[in-house]
């Protein structure tokens, strides 16, 4: 099943092209990682899919992105990023405490019963793989968390509002391999009942949970295909030599 249908999609801010005529299919319950260097138009083409692209300055488009066979332009842009929730490079915990955290979006969409927040916080953080650790400390503040537990207590937060698709922007950049490794177990996990989008600069993480890969280059998609192959006999040279580090 496609979740996501993009045709002949461009973006610029500006007159600075970040995308350029990129068609792809992103399929349900599958973890698509994305590869490519600084400025290849990664996190732009992520930022498409829930129209976070929508706040910056001078943004325009051409072409179509479709969720679910809808023109994500013609959708509510709140509703579409409660579907399509996003965990970015930082971790970025509220001033809040691990419970409030977790409750903040449910609360926001007028879930007020204590016991299904209960319920909401304990799933969502159990799926992300941190409730053993936190959960006879629920009531600290969550600046007191480790940055890999902050991680995955944002991956928790969005999981909270059950969106369909999870948008991950680098979201290991700067954490230790074990934070690493515990990230790369809940998002293999959450493909049973999501759909997971991961941008990476870590071309061996991407080997290690991708379904299929996406390379892209000054903004535009050179190749996609399941990752093994990617990784094995890529049909272009340029991505053989962006995977073994000839540039980049």
């Amino acid at each position: 099943m496609v979740k996501f249908d993009i045709r002949d999609l461009s973006v610029w801010f500006g007159p600075i092209p970040a995308i350029i005529n990129l068609t792809m299919e992103i399929y349900a319950n599958e973890i698509l990682t994305i590869i490519g260097p600084s400025n290849s138009g990664k996190t732009t083409f992520l930022r498409m899919l829930n129209r976070l692209n929508d706040l910056e300055a001078q943004f325009k488009m051409q072409g179509r992105v479709a969720f679910d066979e809808k023109d994500v332009t013609t959708l509510d842009a709140q509703m579409l990023r409660k579907k399509v929730g996003m965990v970015f490079a930082l971790p970025l915990p509220l001033p809040l405490s691990i419970f409030d955290n977790i409750a903040y979006g449910a609360r926001m969409h007028g879930i007020r019963n204590k016991a299904r927040l209960q319920e909401i916080v304990e799933s969502s953080l159990r799926e992300a793989y941190l409730w053993e650790e936190v959960k006879d400390r629920l009531n600290i503040s969550a600046f007191k968390l480790s940055g890999g537990q902050q991680q995955r207590l944002c991956i928790a937060r969005t999981l909270a509002v059950e969106p369909e698709v999870i948008l991950f922007d680098e979201p290991c950049s700067g954490l230790d391999p074990i934070s690493t490794a515990k990230i790369e177990e809940a998002i293999l996990k959450l493909k049973q009942h999501y759909t997971l989008i991961l941008v990476t600069n870590n071309v061996k993480q991407a080997a290690r949970v991708g379904d299929r890969t996406a390379f892209f280059l000054s903004g535009g998609l050179i190749e996609l295909d399941k990752t093994e192959k990617i990784f094995t006999i890529p049909s272009d040279k340029r991505t053989d030599d962006y995977i073994s580090g000839k540039f980049g």
